[in-house]
């Protein structure tokens, strides 16, 4: 299931103790908290999928399911997201995942970690594609949806409902790119992005979102995106990449929000 194998190995490396943050769980009043988490229990039970994604599909797109035959690469992402519930503490987060460089398949690893949090019949996931110059998500998933996060933030009259997408996946669902351009900035220092993230994190206590974004060492993009996370993922694509830009990236983030490096396209060792 790697971008270029037919395996995907990954190792979440364990971030610095001192970069433990907490994020808070919801209101202050635990009988509204409650009331809310009841009603998004009933709305997950009735979420629908107009069509599920087979299992050969989803081996054909290399996204994990629960049953899948290879449980290690399944696992593999029930660990990372074990890891970054840990690091983020208790209540939604926005995770970022990024890569070191073009190529090294974070869009493929997203995808996997949103899909990972929706094995869990009690949460959602939302995974955005940021990637507005390279985006991937729509093919990843077979899908060419109408509008997305750019056409959002371009036209007032869109709701956001406009570009939220089934995925094929239960409980997952999909805010693409939208129209592609090279200068994206605009976009993510805007007041509408802003609004967006905070109010798809709010209104439901157990949905997580994943920022899909380009590579750190490439795009400024993934910077400014970071600030709008509560937490952020780093994919190394084994073998090609140093450690000092490993080293870089991370410090560009910041161990404040560095959950860790997922090493990817790592080589299995068969006996």
């Amino acid at each position: 299931m790697a971008a270029d194998s037919d395996t995907l190995d990954l190792d979440l490396a364990r971030p610095p103790a001192s970069g433990l943050v907490t994020v808070p769980s919801g209101p202050d009043d635990p009988r509204g908290n409650l009331h809310l988490r009841r009603n998004h229990t009933r709305q997950i039970a009735e979420m629908r999928e107009s069509r599920l994604l087979s299992p050969t599909e989803l081996t054909e797109r290399r996204i994990i399911s629960p049953d899948m035959a290879d449980r290690e690469v399944a696992n593999a992402f029930r660990e990372i997201r074990r890891k970054v519930m840990q690091f983020s503490g208790p209540g939604n987060f926005i995770t970022m995942v990024t890569s070191v460089t073009s190529g090294g398949g974070a869009s493929l690893v997203a995808l996997n970690l949103a899909a990972a949090f929706a094995f869990d019949e009690s949460k959602t996931a939302m995974i955005i594609d940021c990637n507005l110059e390279n985006p991937q998500l729509a093919n990843l998933l077979g899908m060419k949806p109408d509008n997305g996060l750019t056409n959002y933030l371009e036209d007032d009259s869109l709701d956001v409902a406009d570009i939220i997408y089934p995925t094929g996946i239960p409980r997952l669902r999909l805010i693409p790119a939208g129209r592609r351009c090279e200068y994206s900035g605009e976009y993510f220092s805007s007041m509408r992005m802003e609004q967006l993230i905070v109010s798809l994190k709010q209104r439901y206590p157990d949905r997580y979102l994943i920022l899909d974004a380009p590579p750190i060492g490439e795009s400024v993009d993934a910077n400014m995106l970071s600030d709008l996370a509560d937490c952020a993922l780093i994919v190394a694509p084994y073998g090609k990449v140093t450690e000092q830009q490993i080293s870089a990236a991370a410090f560009s983030i910041g161990k404040d929000k560095l959950a860790g490096v997922v090493f990817n396209q790592e080589p299995r060792v068969r006996v």
